[in-house]
């Protein structure tokens, strides 16, 4: 991570953003928000963030996005602007550059990934602070925080926040225990309003899997001769479907090198890297089942009418299937092999219509009224 240091000039860089913001009004010049995430790090979920958040920017408005990779972020929003956000200099500097900064979707605030993930995110929220550029903080969650430094640190950084929508009970119950006084509000996760195609149904089973410490040789065991037993009988195929290209897509050859893989699982099991959302949203369209342990693979096909289960790895992966009304399986707990299937096999007869999902879709729309509303007052 670059270094960072500020000075008087930082700070005379506030009264500049102030300038830059009268002289577009005055031009009729569209103003600019910095869009800040885990954008172009060949995620599919961050992806679907990046897609449903640039649709709710009002027109008036420019989007700016921090990304490792500009051209796969080309590939999802034709035309945008980007910085690197691998480098914190070249992010900080584009503050000088735009009238307000949006902390996009997902957890950015915590520190289970690393302190150091979230001391990125706090020195450009200051740094934003400094330049006295109004930070929006835009269907995010919060935590976990497990060091107290990490809690303590947060909670004075939020305290300069023009407003939040959080995405989760849980972050808006710790914000208001930490007695912050910012309009904030809570709303379902963004990407349940990301358009989907209706299911059509389909023979294959797919897989959204990832690396966890939760399931060690045998838990894996469990888990694998669950899927070869339902695939045995219900599908053509099983795609391990990497959301996460780095972090996803050497599983299935790990599994095979650790010799977990039942023989027919194996023969039926092919990896696949999408090369866009919209061909993800085409396979879960024609799919007979979705198995889950990434979040947003989970609202992906639900919001298509895929039959779905999730295996939870972190609360929100089981918190966003409570709310759905999807079956679950904590992957903390003991795995049998039965009952899996049982569960599988359930959704496979249950009701299409879900009520609940068609409420979260609507209820996730909080996230845009507050984003166009603070929006609209910057620019009026």
């Amino acid at each position: 991570m670059a270094s960072f240091t500020v000075t008087v000039g930082d700070l005379d860089n506030g009264w500049i953003n102030s300038c830059l913001l009268v002289k577009a009004l005055r031009s009729g010049r569209k103003l600019r928000a910095m869009l800040c995430g885990y954008y172009g790090e060949h995620n599919l979920g961050d992806d679907a963030l990046l897609q449903v958040l640039v649709s709710q920017i009002p027109s008036d408005w420019e989007p700016v996005v921090t990304a490792r990779d500009s051209e796969a972020v080309q590939a999802l929003v034709p035309g945008v602007s980007s910085v690197n956000r691998r480098s914190l200099s070249d992010t900080i500097r584009g503050l000088d550059q735009v009238n307000a900064l949006v902390l996009g979707g997902g957890s950015l605030l915590q520190d289970g990934t690393s302190f150091k993930s979230l001391v990125y995110y706090l020195v450009l929220l200051w740094s934003a602070r400094f330049k006295r550029v109004p930070i929006l903080l835009w269907g995010q969650g919060l935590g976990p925080l497990q060091h107290r430094l990490s809690r303590v640190l947060v909670k004075h950084t939020l305290s300069g926040v023009r407003a939040v929508s959080w995405r989760d009970p849980s972050s808006i119950g710790l914000a208001e225990r930490w007695g912050l006084k910012i309009p904030m509000l809570m709303g379902p996760d963004p990407v349940w309003r990301h358009p989907s195609p209706p299911w059509t149904g389909g023979t294959r089973l797919i897989l959204c899997w990832r690396p966890t410490p939760l399931l060690n040789s045998k838990k894996w065991g469990v888990l694998l001769e669950a899927v070869d037993r339902w695939s045995a009988n219900d599908c053509s195929e099983v795609i391990w479907l990497a959301f996460h290209t780095e972090q996803d897509a050497s599983l299935l050859d790990d599994l095979r090198r650790r010799e977990l893989i039942p023989e027919g699982l194996d023969r039926r099991s092919v990896q696949m890297q999408a090369e866009s959302l919209e061909q993800v949203q085409s396979l879960f369209s024609e799919s007979a089942l979705v198995i889950a342990m990434r979040l947003h693979a989970l609202i992906l096909a639900a919001t298509a009418g895929c039959p779905t289960a999730a295996l939870s790895y972190d609360p929100k992966v089981k918190a966003a299937a409570q709310l759905a009304a999807l079956p679950w399986v904590d992957l903390n707990d003991a795995l049998d092999v039965d009952r899996l299937n049982r569960q599988w096999q359930s959704v496979m007869t249950a009701d299409r219509s879900n009520s609940d999902i068609e409420q979260l879709k609507r209820d996730a729309q909080l996230h845009e009224e507050m984003l166009v509303e603070e929006l609209q007052k910057l620019s009026a």
